[in-house]
């Protein structure tokens, strides 16, 4: 099986980015299973129905989401509606949507993936550690099981998103980082198979401050008084995802960083 998760999707510059690349890209690299993160879709905060309509004629499967889940208020009203379309497993229960979905592909193998929020420097929510542990108690991967488990940790603390990886090594496909908007360069095969990247980065344009627009972001850390309200940079923007393949028990036999289009240096498995 072949999956590809899409970093943090950063306003219309991001949309056009997934939408411009992403069909080639299902069709280049053998995609079967598509999942992007879309918390920032919406003019940098939160995500509406009809953008993740767009994103699911674009070519994305499952959309997860994170912090500024809720920023479009109208979601709260919606997201029961929509079972592709997650919010972090570890809000408290009674919390609108859910954290976790199991997908099924067209030759019959079943995917699970899951949205878990970290709590350093984030808002205080439930344990993610003990929500995973809940998700994975009911999900065996390979024979018996489904064919792969995907868990999108969206955090700030680079230690604690490495954590939830090595927490979940051998239990689930891919533990992949999103929120910082900036891809990291440690993609890898964890030792007991699972594939991890610390953080997928943005689709958006990277001439900005993770992509907003530069001028009102630096004015609030030089002059340290309220400003303009940021508002996303509007350039070409930059795909950037993980790529992982799977082996018949549901582990990672390979990783890499995709990166298209934009400001970066291009990448693409070789």
């Amino acid at each position: 099986m072949k999956l590809l998760f899409l970093g943090d999707i950063v306003g219309r510059s991001g949309r056009d980015a997934v939408a411009r690349h992403l069909p080639g890209l299902r069709k280049s690299l053998g995609l079967d299973f598509v999942v992007a993160n879309g918390e920032n879709a919406a003019g940098g905060f939160g995500i509406t129905d009809k953008i993740a309509v767009e994103l699911y004629a674009a070519g994305v499967d499952c959309i997860t989401t994170g912090n500024h889940v809720w920023d479009q208020r109208e979601l709260m009203l919606t997201i029961d509606r929509d079972p592709k379309l997650l919010r972090p497993l570890n809000f408290p229960k009674g919390t609108p949507g859910k954290g976790a979905g199991v997908y099924r592909l067209p030759g019959g193998q079943s995917i699970v993936v899951a949205n878990v929020m970290a709590r350093l420097f984030m808002d205080a929510l439930d344990d993610p550690f003990a929500a995973v542990e809940a998700l994975l108690g009911q999900h065996r991967l390979g024979s018996g099981g489904v064919a792969a488990i995907l868990i999108d940790v969206h955090g700030e603390a680079s230690s604690e998103k490495y954590a939830m990886g090595h927490f979940c090594d051998g239990r689930a496909s891919l533990v992949v980082g999103s929120h910082s908007h900036v891809p990291t360069a440690d993609a890898q095969v964890l030792a007991g198979g699972t594939g991890y990247q610390t953080d997928a980065g943005m689709c958006g344009d990277y001439d900005s401050v993770i992509g907003m627009k530069k001028e009102a972001a630096v004015q609030r850390f030089v002059r340290k008084l309220p400003g303009e309200r940021l508002t996303p940079a509007e350039g070409e923007g930059t795909l950037c995802a993980i790529y992982a393949e799977l082996g018949a028990n549901g582990l990672a036999t390979r990783v890499a960083p995709v990166r298209v289009g934009g400001r970066l240096i291009q990448a693409m498995p070789g």
